[in-house]
């Protein structure tokens, strides 16, 4: 019997997915749990891999193109198996029959996906210490480009054109230590982010999952959510002083402002579980514990990883979650459990010198803090002028389950926090 190989709900948010490039050509053998074709979702790339043994016999979906969750994009079936009345219910042509080189395996139907999102597949590591060492690159075959999942993870974090490289692995499989000699050798480098064409009048450039699922969100937030602002501007002297302090104890003790501001936000949460909540239409969900949000931009758009139970970890943890989180989210290499179920969100575009902005609500969040740049301001204490260094913090509110008054005494615990960070401390 085939195997049909869906478009499988890769994160929790995923309705359609893209695929990016198949790691797996009509007529080769697969096995269960290979990785046939790298997918783009809403959040990640992320690899779809084979249910069941045989040859793919047919590819429904070419690279670049996207399918909703549970569409057919190829089938998985014996070398004389006719598919054809699979491949025409999913309206594609008719299926080559293979080489008959190629062995015949049988593999049972897989059942559709699952309502609830399948678990992603992680790319498979290869130890350098399992790879032939007498073996000779083999020159760049035509066609698509046989690589480990581990070179093609390396090539597209770094830019690299696979196509360039020679293979030293078994059948002139390219693997890590090609990639890494060809980084080494300058023979490649790391490939510009693509930018549209200046030719002509215009240039349309296709919508990414990721920006997708960003127009709809926001369109999701920004109409129904009657929303409204609060702005507060925090004194940062002790900020400074703190942060001083920690980095004069050595690296392993510095931390950003962005780290205190989570720390704090974190803390504040814990103490307003009113402003810790999620809108559910007929009810308000009010969390327990604080699973903080914190928007990272990339090239592709912005995603929000999580840093679960904030509020319990240390500045430090923050801290070193914090960096993690953000590097992974640029690489793409979030996991869907590191971006789902925050309660709370922050964004920060202080590094980037805007002053103050607003941020949309991510729903079903009921609030989101917007950070600006820290700036001198001139202050009158005591009859005398003082440069401080200021901070302004708007919070956006949903006004269906925040009145003002909570969104104030939020605000000022958090100003409590981040004037006296020694609070944050114990």
């Amino acid at each position: 019997m085939a195997t049909k190989v869906f478009m499988e709900a890769l994160s929790p948010t995923m309705e359609e997915g893209r695929i990016a490039k198949w790691n797996k050509k009509e007529g080769d053998v697969v096995k269960s749990g290979e990785s046939l074709a790298e997918v783009e979702t809403d959040k990640a790339i992320m690899e779809l891999v084979a249910r069941g043994d045989g040859v793919l016999r047919k590819i429904l979906v070419g690279e670049g193109e996207s399918k909703p969750v549970g569409s057919l994009v190829g089938v998985i079936a014996a070398a004389d198996e006719n598919i054809d009345a699979l491949v025409a219910a999913a309206g594609g042509q008719q299926a080559a029959a293979p080489a008959a080189s190629e062995p015949a395996k049988s593999a049972p139907t897989a059942p559709p996906p699952a309502p609830q999102p399948a678990a992603p597949q992680p790319a498979a590591a290869q130890p350098a210490a399992a790879q032939p060492a007498a073996r000779s690159p083999q020159p760049a075959a035509a066609g698509p480009v046989r690589s480990s999942p581990l070179a093609r993870r390396m090539a597209r974090e770094k830019g690299v054109e696979l196509s360039g490289i020679a293979g030293s692995g078994p059948n002139g499989r390219i693997i890590r230590r090609d990639v890494e000699g060809a980084m080494a050798s300058g023979s490649q480098q790391p490939a510009a982010r693509s930018l549209p064409s200046r030719e002509g009048d215009f240039q349309d450039v296709a919508l990414t999952q990721i920006r997708k699922t960003i127009a709809k969100r926001l369109s999701e937030s920004i109409g129904p959510i009657p929303t409204f602002y609060l702005t507060s501007e925090f004194d940062l002297s002790r900020v400074t002083e703190m942060r001083g302090a920690m980095a004069e104890m050595g690296d392993e003790f510095k931390v950003s402002v962005n780290d205190i501001i989570l720390k704090a936000t974190a803390t504040a949460l814990s103490q307003h579980p009113e402003v810790n909540a999620h809108w559910l239409g007929d009810k308000i969900r009010y969390h327990n514990r604080v699973h903080l949000g914190m928007a990272v931009a990339t090239n592709d758009g912005l995603i929000v990883p999580v840093v679960f139970d904030a509020d319990q970890k240390t500045m430090r943890e923050i801290s070193a979650e914090a960096k993690s989180l953000a590097k992974k989210a640029r690489e793409r290499k979030l996991q869907p459990a590191e971006y789902t179920g925050s309660t709370f969100s922050v964004s920060n575009l202080g590094m980037f010198g805007i002053d103050q902005f607003t941020a949309i609500i991510n729903p079903p969040e009921v609030g989101i803090l917007a950070i600006g740049a820290a700036e001198d301001k001139v202050e009158v204490v005591n009859g005398e002028f003082v440069v401080k260094k200021k901070l302004r913090v708007t919070m956006s509110c949903d006004h269906r389950a925040v009145d003002g008054a909570v969104g104030a005494e939020f605000l000022r615990t958090l100003r409590r926090m981040i004037e006296n960070p020694l609070m944050l401390v114990f």
